[in-house]
């Protein structure tokens, strides 16, 4: 993303100034406020007072809630992905796709935003998974499209068009993300990241 640099304002007489007034500080207040309150309370005016910014500011990178919002989650989803995967282990290839996909599931499932978006706010989930995909959602089927290629290069993901392999594996992870509380009555959610990691290494094996 294009970090904002604007020169830090004044608010309500406050001449408080800050060395992080970028896009992450801004992302990372908007991120506070929703734990705070969750989204449909928050509003740009009480990002950029917990920013320490002025409406403008807010209002020049983003023109309502909702831009605002699909930032912070490609932000945070995007992060916790990137850090399963690099933290993944495994002898080849397939296993260490199937470890920073399950480790990512479980770790976005925990996330505390969210957890938030979730218990409070959980129509704002529903285009991304009825309607259309998210930036997020595209970098992963690409960081996906990579991963797999490499694994068909040393034998251990089986043939297919990686594309198709791809997209089945993202939808696989919706369900055991989005819907894995309405299936722990019964078993737990330790349970579900077994099975999640025996279906995904199954699915990829030649």
């Amino acid at each position: 993303m294009t970090s904002i640099r604007h020169t830090p304002e004044p608010v309500n007489g406050s001449s408080r100034t800050s060395s992080r007034t970028d896009e992450d500080a801004l992302l990372d207040a908007a991120r506070d406020c929703v734990l705070a309150v969750g989204l449909r309370r928050t509003t740009l005016t009480d990002v950029a007072r917990r920013a320490g910014v002025s409406r403008m500011t807010m209002y020049r990178r983003w023109p309502d809630m909702a831009t605002l919002v699909a930032d912070l989650m490609t932000r945070e989803w995007g992060e916790l992905a990137q850090q399963a995967q690099a933290a993944a282990t495994g002898r080849h290839t397939r296993e260490r796709l199937v470890d920073g996909l399950t480790t990512g599931a479980r770790r976005l499932r925990e996330h505390p935003v969210f957890r938030r978006i979730v218990e409070l706010d959980p129509e704002v989930l529903l285009p991304y998974l009825v309607d259309r995909r998210g930036t997020s959602q595209d970098r992963m089927l690409d960081g996906l499209l990579v991963t797999i290629g490499e694994g068909q290069a040393d034998g251990s993901v089986r043939s297919g068009a990686p594309g198709l392999l791809a997209r089945s594996l993202l939808l696989a992870l919706h369900g055991f993300v989005i819907s894995a509380g309405t299936m722990t009555d019964q078993v737990t959610s330790a349970d579900l990241d077994s099975e999640l990691r025996l279906l995904l290494d199954r699915y990829l094996a030649p």
